[in-house]
């Protein structure tokens, strides 16, 4: 069912080049493309003149952090929902390391009512794989599968599902429902302590390192097990080039597998802790150059299937302390297009054709959700982002619209701008300023 939004007026974009193809007109009337072609009308239809801009699905981001409930200093479903429609999302799954745990029907539906009454973008719940996070039984997959929320992504992400019998089961178990477990690949033995990558900077700094091989072996673990009980699995945020190694093995095995990299893997390295700044203290760390170079070969040869943010807000007072004792995660969703522009558009990697599959379609379909990411035709959802990748500018506090501000990228120069997001046809961005307010979505 395509949901509307009640307050969209008909609305003719000119002149946006979709992805990248010809220029063309789109008319968004009740929630839907109602017309594609050149020289559109309707009477009464806001007009807006997207000379020179990218028109691409609205983004999808798999991998969110939205901390409500129970971490409302760090994020809201609302500032979150908000700094996702700044940067051109209008979908967004949330992981479910909140509290109370999103592992009942009761919690996930909570926080699909708390994404409608904000109205900026879809929130998608992602259920736990176990009670609590804890790693010891399975929740209740099947009563958030079939609750509201239509749960279909399982995750403990911030633990690994460390037992291999539970996440035999939970991979067996998600098939009843065509649903995917979403590993958070750590071996906690291999990583206690960790504060960055293993390697001579971490020797150099002192630091205790956070091996590759950590993640890799839980990788080549649950690609077996998967293969072994034909389910679907997800890897979260894979950083190195032993792991992109082991996903193209696997699809070449004909595992059903897919991956997932984060804009920050894609640009930052390790050398940038030797700063000491929190902000660059993420889990998995950021990599060498080496781990750069292989996810950027293996997003843009289709090994790894999408980016996916992994925005993790936090107070300033968990980043603005020493290294030891500074939270890991980063804020990503405003700043994604633009590193993904800079990274992998700007290097001749992906095309933006190519942006939208990893950015909306693929995305969506991992997550089964049915009108998201779709192409922008006739009778799709009008769900949609303009970018404009002309001008260049330093990231600031000013692009954030979160609650938190750990960004990776303030002062550092990144191209592009989103100028324009349509949800379900309401514009939530209107040449690059945020809506104040949206309401609540209904049917």
């Amino acid at each position: 069912m395509t949901v509307r939004h009640p307050s969209a007026r008909p609305t003719i974009i000119r002149g946006a080049r979709v992805g990248d193809g010809a220029a063309t007109d789109l008319l968004l009337e009740d929630g839907l493309i109602s017309e594609v072609g050149s020289g559109l009308s309707r009477v009464g239809a806001d007009i807006v003149d997207a000379d020179g801009l990218i028109a691409l699905p609205g983004l999808v981001d798999l991998h969110v952090h939205l901390r409500e409930p129970g971490y409302e200093a760090s994020e809201t479903v609302l500032t979150g929902s908000r700094a996702a429609a700044a940067g051109g999302f209008t979908t967004v799954f949330a992981m479910p390391n909140t509290s109370p745990v999103a592992d009942t029907a009761g919690v996930v539906e909570q926080e699909l009512a708390l994404g409608e009454a904000a109205g900026y973008v879809h929130v998608q719940p992602i259920g736990a794989v176990t009670v609590g996070q804890k790693g010891e039984r399975l929740a209740e997959l099947g009563a958030m599968a079939s609750s509201r929320a239509r749960v279909r992504v399982f995750s403990d992400d911030g633990f690994c599902v460390f037992d291999p019998l539970i996440m035999r089961r939970a991979l067996e178990y998600v098939k009843a429902f065509d649903g995917v477990v979403a590993q958070h690949a750590q071996d906690p033995r291999l990583t206690e302590g960790a504060q960055m990558n293993e390697g001579s900077v971490s020797a150099e700094l002192g630091l205790t390192g956070w091996p590759a091989v950590a993640e890799e072996s839980i990788i080549a673990r649950d690609v077996l097990l998967a293969e072994h009980v034909g389910s679907r699995l997800h890897v979260c945020h894979l950083s190195t080039a032993g792991s992109v190694d082991i996903i193209r093995w696997a699809k070449k095995r004909g595992v059903n597998v897919t991956a997932e990299v984060t804009p920050h893997h894609l640009l930052l390295t390790e050398e940038l802790v030797r700063g000491y700044d929190a902000r660059y203290k993420v889990n998995p760390p950021l990599r060498r150059d080496e781990d750069v170079q292989a996810v950027r070969e293996g997003l843009a040869d289709g090994t790894i299937d999408i980016v996916a943010t992994d925005h993790a807000p936090h107070p300033a007072e968990a980043k603005s302390c020493e290294w030891q004792a500074a939270a890991n995660g980063m804020v990503g969703l405003e700043s994604a297009l633009r590193v993904v522009h800079q990274a992998m558009v700007q290097t001749g990697m992906l095309s933006w054709d190519d942006v939208a599959r990893v950015m909306s379609a693929a995305p969506a379909r991992i997550g089964r959700l049915e009108d998201a990411g779709t192409p922008l035709a006739v009778g799709a959802p009008a769900s949609l982002t303009l970018y404009d990748p002309a001008p260049v500018r330093t990231f600031g506090r000013d692009d954030l619209r979160g609650r938190s501000i750990n960004s990776p990228y303030l002062g550092r120069e990144l191209p592009g701008e989103v100028r324009w997001t349509f949800f379900r046809g309401a514009a939530t961005v209107t040449d690059g300023v945020l809506a104040p307010t949206m309401g609540e979505v209904r049917a």
